[in-house]
């Protein structure tokens, strides 16, 4: 028995309100950034599978669960499955014309996913954010930042495990007077600036705050600004990093995702 997961979560608040457009959006966030497990015909060949499709409609879906015990309870055997996440899954299939049924058989929870969908959340997900060159000239305390935006913010600096030891929200004012919101980064790893500038740019567009925009610096703690964001700045905490181990299975691997067959 498995108990209720956050894409439940995401799906029941999604299910209460049709109108709901910010519940809609957290759904296909958590879908996004969910592990799930990807039911195969037969057990991978080297980095080439082969999923289990079923036909709804006249369309093709894919069978994806966020839980092993929900894909072993559907299938009721030992079946092959291969795990990615959904972001990975969505950039292998859009333009596919392949959908995805998710939890299918876990009542109350159920959703399939078309491909028209599954083709505005790859493309979603690929938009990244700007560079820019201002300089920043005063910082302040954050201001009327919305709460679903520092809940997202919070959710998606969580996986963000050991690419830096913390960073800052506050306000700032450009060297052009420009004002905005900026989110300092302090002792980042190599190579992990992009994918926090990412998650960040991911964090706004799911938030649903229209117009938008949310600056990333990145700083070592000896920056004269990383004092003056410690001293005014909203802290948030990455975890630390964890052990990794070497997986050698179709997915583990974020730079080398699976190919359909």
């Amino acid at each position: 028995m498995v108990t209720q997961t956050e894409l439940d979560t995401a799906f029941a608040a999604m299910a209460a309100d049709d109108n709901d457009d910010m519940a809609r959006l957290r759904y296909y966030e958590r879908l996004a950034d969910s592990e799930l497990y990807l039911l195969l015909t037969a057990e991978p060949d080297g980095e080439d599978i082969d999923p289990e499709t079923v036909d709804v409609e006249g369309l093709e879906y894919l069978l994806v669960f966020d839980r092993e015990l929900r894909l072993a309870e559907f299938v009721g055997r030992s079946a092959p499955y291969v795990a990615l996440s959904g972001r990975s899954l969505a950039a292998m299939i859009a333009g596919d014309e392949l959908g995805l049924a998710v939890n299918i058989g876990v009542a109350g929870y159920e959703m399939l996913v078309p491909p028209a969908a599954i083709s505005w959340l790859s493309e979603t997900l690929g938009q990244g954010p700007e560079e820019g060159m201002a300089r920043i000239l005063e910082v302040r305390p954050p201001e009327g930042v919305p709460e679903h935006l520092l809940e997202s913010l919070s959710r998606k600096l969580a996986t963000g495990q050991g690419l830096a030891e913390f960073c800052f929200l506050a306000a700032v004012t450009y060297d052009d007077q420009t004002r905005g919101h900026v989110l300092a980064f302090v002792n980042v790893v190599d190579a992990a600036q992009h994918a926090l500038a990412g998650a960040v740019n991911e964090a706004l567009t799911f938030s649903g705050v229209e117009a938008g925009q949310l600056d990333v610096v990145f700083l070592a703690d000896t920056d004269p600004n990383a004092a003056k964001f410690g001293q005014v700045g909203l802290r948030f905490d990455l975890p630390k990093p964890a052990e990794r181990t070497v997986g050698q299975a179709p997915g583990m691997d974020p730079e080398k995702p699976p190919k359909l067959k």
